[in-house]
Parts: C-alpha cells; sequence; structure tokens
C-alpha cells in the first residue's frame, strides 16, 4: 500500500515538474480567472482565456484550438459548479491531458472556495436551466475573489515549486491593493443599498448580496429560457404596482428584453460588463467592480 502510494506520488511530482526557465501554462475557463491567475502568476504564468466578456459561459463550443490549448495545459481554473457543464468536459476528454483532470491538482474549480448561493432543493428540467450545485456566478462578490485567490495561489505553488515564494509575494500584494479596493467599493455603493432592481438572468445574486440590491423580479420566467412576450407583460403589470429602479443585464446578453421592459416602465436599463473585458473599461478585476459602480451609480 505504501510502496504503491509512492509510486503515484512520485508520478504526479514527474507530471508536475516545470522548468525553471519555462511559463506555467494555465488555461481559464472564464476571463475573470484569467485576470486572477495573471495577477497571481505573473511572469511565471502564460495565461490563455478560453471565453471573452462578450460570450455566455453557459453557451461555449467546443472547438478544435480549445482543445489543442487544454492539451498543452499545466493548470486549468474554471469556475465549476456546473456552469461549464455544456463544454468543459468534452475539451478535457478531447484534450487527452492527464496532468489537468478533475480530482488531480493540475484542474482547479473557483466554486470549491466559496459557499454558493440558491442551491436548487429539487432538479427538474421543466424549471428551465438550473444549476443543481447552485448558483455558478460567484465572481461578482469581490469577497468571494479574495477566497478563490487564496486558494489559486496555493495550488500554483504546489504545482510549481520553483516559484512559489514568488506566487506568495503576488499573491500578499494583490491581497492588500484587493483589501482597499473593496473599502472604497463599499462606500461608492452605499446609496445602493435597499434599491429594488429588475435582472435579465440570475446572474447578479452574488453582487446584490454585496451590495445589498433589492432584486424584485427576473426577465426570465425560468433560467435560461428567454422571455416570453407574455411573461414580460406580466413584470411590467408587477412593477406598476412596485416600481424598480432600474433593470440590469449583462454585456454579453440580447439587450431587447431589458429595452423593452425600461421603456414601458419609465426606469434606465443598465448594461453591466458582468466580466474582465464585458466593457472597455474593465481591462482587469479592478476594473471590472470599478465600472460596475460607476454603471450603478449614474
Amino acid at each position: 500500500m505504501k510502496k504503491g502510494f509512492l509510486h503515484i506520488l512520485g508520478v504526479s511530482l514527474l507530471l508536475f515538474s516545470i522548468p525553471a526557465s519555462a511559463a506555467l501554462r494555465v488555461f481559464a475557463c472564464e476571463p475573470e480567472w484569467g485576470a486572477l491567475a495573471t495577477e497571481l502568476g505573473g511572469p511565471a504564468v502564460s495565461v490563455y482565456t478560453a471565453t471573452t466578456g462578450l460570450q455566455d459561459p453557459h453557451l461555449i463550443e467546443a472547438r478544435p484550438s480549445l482543445i489543442a490549448q487544454m492539451r498543452k495545459a499545466d493548470l486549468v481554473v474554471c469556475t465549476g459548479g456546473d456552469l461549464e457543464q455544456g463544454w468543459l468536459p468534452l475539451l478535457l476528454q478531447q484534450g487527452g491531458n492527464s496532468r489537468v483532470q478533475p480530482g488531480g491538482p493540475g484542474y482547479f474549480e473557483a466554486a470549491a472556495f466559496v459557499t454558493l448561493l440558491e442551491v436548487p432543493g429539487r432538479l427538474d428540467r421543466a424549471e428551465g436551466d438550473v444549476h443543481a450545485m447552485g448558483n455558478p456566478h460567484l465572481h461578482l462578490d469581490p469577497r468571494n475573489i479574495a477566497l478563490v485567490a487564496a486558494g489559486l495561489a496555493k495550488r500554483l505553488a504546489q504545482i510549481d515549486g520553483a516559484n512559489a515564494a514568488q506566487y506568495q509575494a503576488r499573491h500578499d500584494d494583490f491581497a492588500k491593493r484587493w483589501t482597499q479596493a473593496m473599502r472604497r467599493w463599499e462606500q461608492q455603493g452605499a446609496p445602493l443599498r435597499g434599491i429594488p432592481i429588475v435582472t435579465q438572468h440570475k446572474s447578479w445574486s452574488y453582487l446584490s448580496l454585496w451590495l445589498g440590491l433589492r432584486e424584485i423580479a427576473t426577465l426570465e420566467a425560468k433560467p435560461g429560457i428567454p422571455p416570453s412576450s407574455a411573461y414580460l407583460s406580466q413584470v411590467l403589470a408587477q412593477l406598476r404596482q412596485k416600481p424598480a429602479k432600474m433593470v440590469i443585464r449583462a454585456a454579453y446578453q440580447d439587450s431587447r428584453p431589458s429595452l423593452w421592459l425600461a421603456e414601458r416602465a419609465n426606469i434606465p436599463a443598465v448594461e453591466l460588463p458582468f466580466t474582465v473585458g464585458g466593457s472597455e473599461q474593465a481591462k482587469d478585476l479592478f476594473g471590472l467592480f470599478d465600472d460596475t459602480l460607476v454603471r450603478l451609480l449614474k
């Protein structure tokens, strides 16, 4: 038994022995994790991000170019929580890269480091595109980013021991700057506390929890199902009884439902970046929250 364990450990260390001169190749599923890996890894990592801020992370095609990148990766960093269930398993299978399979050190899910909201009591496809593990859009609460950053820095050091001190130093610096930024954002966002809003999709639960926004309606009758005109009219009637201050959507989402409602309810439709690259100002994680606050406070 002991001999077998030592053999597995030896193979694992061999697989993750990164030459001192080579950058650790990170495959990030979403832009927020690519940005975080860049913050923590600096010149010691080479980051490939599989999606952009203008793509729906639920609906990505497992293209050959993504498979080729997966094949070369030393570390996969994804949201988890079933967000990528429609495409990531195929990439992992077709990539055939033993270094980054689930359960090993080369596979990292952010969802493992936070408490997910809205875990369903039961699963029924008739209820729409429901995530069995809970709402996966966890990156929109910066407190979660801090938790994931601590876990990711440790993982980088685990699989690239030669640069462990560098990852720790970069994490310490990031954590200091992130804590300062959160204090500033929370002061800026104080006027938003308690404001009633409408969301286009259940993408904003973590942001709402952090800022104290009050979601009173969603434009999807069921998650992932485009709203019908009848349902939009139902939401409009609801808002005439209990008004909202704004309707928000992600940059990658169809603007028509939110614009339709905003015009009739006489409230602003606010497009938020949702992730890094979702707007010109959201060039990194700090820019993502800077721009989100600016747009909400207009």
